[in-house]
């Protein structure tokens, strides 16, 4: 049970990362000039749809590799609780929880660290 316990800590951070990884991706292929018709509908302007989906992407593969895996856990848990805030709210309660529930993961991820198996362990 110890071995297996060794690599939960990865498998979880690959399992957050790969969520933001797709995302990214997913708004790429979709055409980023439909996110940032989204965006605007929170009231944010449409300039910051690249930035969200670069950040996605980057976010997304520094957890899965382990890389500052504390304060891009810390800056993913903000973004969930703001979006989820902003662009979820009672009207979409299932996505809001979501959100709250991948905040609380990050908030988990940036009090243990990457784990064993991470970058920044080497």
């Amino acid at each position: 049970m110890d071995k297996l316990n060794a690599y939960i800590p990865t498998i979880g951070r690959v399992l957050l990362g790969v969520l933001f990884l797709v995302a990214g991706i997913g708004k790429l292929a979709g055409g980023v000039e439909g996110f940032a018709g989204y965006i605007m509908s929170g009231g944010l302007p449409a300039f910051l749809a690249w930035p969200v989906v670069l950040f996605e992407i980057l976010a997304g593969i520094a957890i899965i590799v382990g890389y500052q895996t504390r304060w891009v856990a810390l800056a993913l848990a903000a973004f969930c609780l703001v979006s989820g805030i902003m662009y979820h709210g009672a009207a979409d309660m299932s996505g809001l929880l979501k959100n709250i529930a991948l905040t609380g993961a990050f908030l988990r991820l940036y009090a243990s660290g990457a784990g064993a198996l991470a970058i920044d362990k080497a």
